[in-house]
């Protein structure tokens, strides 16, 4: 029998339990609970450039006046400082960012306070994401959590189970995933939803096997539910028994260049999720790296996620293996820099400066974010003035270009596929949109698109080499990007104009200019109904070095002055960028673009006559492809 006391703390207990309760009722909180509420904001503090300014002095005091705020919390001050350039913890050098986090309320003031010359940018997150399983349409209205069953689904291949593969259920409401085990097994519990409501199960393997997407399933809760996949070397003969070159290449007409074109000589920097050395088709070929995440010069060869690996294996593969992938140049010296998982603007900005310390040609960048920065636009554009061509993945939204891809100092570049390279069971075919080309070839629904795209490459089911040393068949705008680094590196390895006593051959923003021209004017156009999707065209890999005077002019955009280049212009006028300032309404945060605020010398709001050109240039060659001149 209980004391009074006990009696006593149980009716106070019951009490509290009783206030408790009511307070949550009332949307109240009791003393001790946790109030979810919005978390601070990352953000990129620096200044920019102003003539007759030192930007240090400014930049100086308002760190010490971050550091004394006790509602901002200074997590890191990136300095270009060390002699291989990757950033450092310090206060010298120029250029210094500072890396803080803080409300959003608190970093519109700092914004609004500082005026001009100070950026204030949010530390966005990067993503390097494969195309996403598209969206199905969800019944209107709520659910009933009482529905629902659980399933068991098993993956095979020809040789026993598929470990690793994700599996994906859809239905009227929202997706249920999951991966496999070690006898190809996953348990899924799908909530709200009856066997008969499900659309579809998707399947993707890590590696060495097709995907595939079964419409409408016969689904039984109560029994097996096998799927079984086709390995790669099922539909691309000799895949397993000889050296391997993807229908990407070919596309490119790599296979018609001359044997002797390998790369030799030049350095790729890859920014993604570091490069398995151990995978025989890119292990001799990797020859540097940093996990900038991480701020180390260990684990940048070890690629959890696999896309760094992927792209690396469509660059430089090795050809001379009895077996594996031949890559554009697989004598070209790869830099890997290990962004992902856990990359930002401000990691971006570290390897950025570390490909810039290992005097790279080419950075291959295959990421993106949908907000552009203006203080990765000058870290960009001083590569580019030190000769290093960016080239970038579009994105996978299937909507506007993403940054860094809409940066005006980029090569960007669109996704395309073709049909009859993967099988119509797999979930590559339900990339495809009308129309087709006699070809084959199609815009695929994922890739990003505007005025801005400079070409596009093979982006659809695109074979190339995953960890550990196995092959994996992926879609994305990254792989496209990828191929056009390699072929970019072909270029600068081989072409007369990049050659010691050649035209181009000084590192500066002329031969990224000239690299680009090349790229663009071996295009081969395809008649997909939107220039904008594909730009100007398909590079032919044999017409890069065909001479000046055989080449033709874009079918699809005008070319874009070494003048207007040279002075820092933008390639399109449609969507200007130059870095932040206030909105026009008077709201500093979010930031508008506008014109001068980027790495070129026009003042705030100037806009020069040749812009103006550039725009009516633009305009006109988008009303003729609508037909409407």
């Amino acid at each position: 029998m209980p004391s009074k006391r006990e009696e006593q703390e149980s009716k106070t207990s019951a009490g509290r339990s009783s206030g408790e309760k009511a307070t949550r009722e009332r949307g109240g909180s009791p003393e001790g609970d946790s109030v979810l509420s919005s978390r601070m904001g990352q953000f990129l503090i620096s200044t920019r450039p102003v003539p007759g300014v030192h930007p240090l002095a400014g930049l100086d005091l308002l760190e010490q006046n971050l550091r004394s705020d006790p509602e901002v919390q200074v997590v890191d001050v990136l300095t270009p400082r060390s002699a291989t350039g990757a950033f450092g913890n310090g206060r010298s050098g120029s250029q210094r960012v500072i890396v803080a986090r803080m409300r959003e309320d608190k970093a519109a003031r700092l914004a609004q306070e500082g005026g001009y010359q100070v950026i204030v940018e949010r530390d966005h997150a990067l993503t390097y994401a494969h195309t996403a399983v598209p969206s199905l349409p969800l019944d209107a209205g709520g659910f009933n959590q009482a529905n629902g069953f659980t399933i068991n689904i098993t993956v095979m291949g020809d040789d026993g189970p598929v470990e690793g593969a994700l599996v994906r259920i859809f239905g009227s409401l929202f997706p249920t995933q999951g991966v496999t085990g070690r006898q190809g097994r996953v348990e899924l519990n799908v909530i709200g939803e009856s066997p008969s409501t499900i659309h579809a199960v998707y399947v993707k393997p890590q590696s060495d096997f097709w995907s595939i997407w079964v419409p409408q399933p016969t689904l039984n809760p109560e029994g097996p539910n096998v799927i079984s996949l086709k390995e790669l070397g099922a539909t691309l003969p000799n895949f397993s028994s000889q050296q391997f070159i993807g229908w990407g290449q070919r596309a490119m007409h790599l296979d018609s260049v001359p044997s002797a074109f390998r790369g030799k000589g030049v350095k790729v920097a890859i920014i993604d999720s570091g490069a398995a050395t151990t995978h025989r088709s890119i292990k001799r070929q990797v020859k540097a790296g940093y996990d900038v995440v991480a701020k180390s010069q260990e684990g940048w060869e070890e690629d959890a996620i696999g896309h760094g690996t992927h792209c690396a294996g469509i660059i430089a593969g090795n050809a001379e293996n009895s077996e594996g992938m031949r890559g554009f140049a697989p004598e070209a010296e790869i830099i890997v820099c290990k962004l992902f998982p856990g990359g930002r603007y401000s990691s971006l900005l570290d390897a950025l400066e570390f490909c810039i310390g290992q005097r790279a040609d080419v950075i291959n960048l295959s990421l993106g974010a949908a907000e552009p920065s203006a203080i990765i636009e000058q870290k960009i554009f001083q590569a580019t003035q030190m000769g290093i061509a960016c080239i970038a993945a579009a994105g996978n939204s299937g909507g506007p270009v993403q940054y860094p891809a809409s940066s005006p100092n980029v090569l960007a570049v669109a996704a395309i596929g073709k049909q009859g390279e993967f099988p119509p069971d797999s979930y590559h075919a339900l990339t495809a949109r009308p129309p087709l080309t006699p070809q084959g070839f199609f815009s695929p629904n994922f890739t990003c698109f505007g005025p801005s795209i400079a070409v596009c490459a093979p982006g659809v089911a695109v074979v190339s080499s995953a960890p550990p040393d196995n092959f994996a068949a992926w879609d994305s705008t990254a792989v496209a990007a990828a191929h056009i680094s390699g072929l970019a590196a072909l270029i600068l390895a081989h072409h007369p104009d990049f050659q010691a006593q050649g035209m181009f051959g000084a590192r500066n923003l002329q031969r990224v200019d000239r690299l680009f021209q090349i790229i663009r004017q071996c295009g081969q156009p395809l008649n997909l109904g939107d220039p904008m999707r594909t730009g100007a065209g398909l590079p032919d890999a044999t017409r890069a070095f065909l001479p000046a005077e055989v080449g033709r002019t874009m079918a699809a955009f005008p070319e874009v002055s070494h003048g207007l280049q040279s002075r820092g212009a933008p390639y399109f006028a449609a969507a200007p960028f130059g870095g932040y300032a206030p909105a026009a309404s008077g709201q500093p945060f979010p930031y508008a673009p506008i014109w001068g605020a980027g790495p070129g010398p026009w003042a705030s709001g100037q806009l020069p006559e040749s812009m103006w050109l550039l725009a009516f240039q633009q305009l006109k060659t988008a009303m003729q492809s609508a037909g409407l001149l």
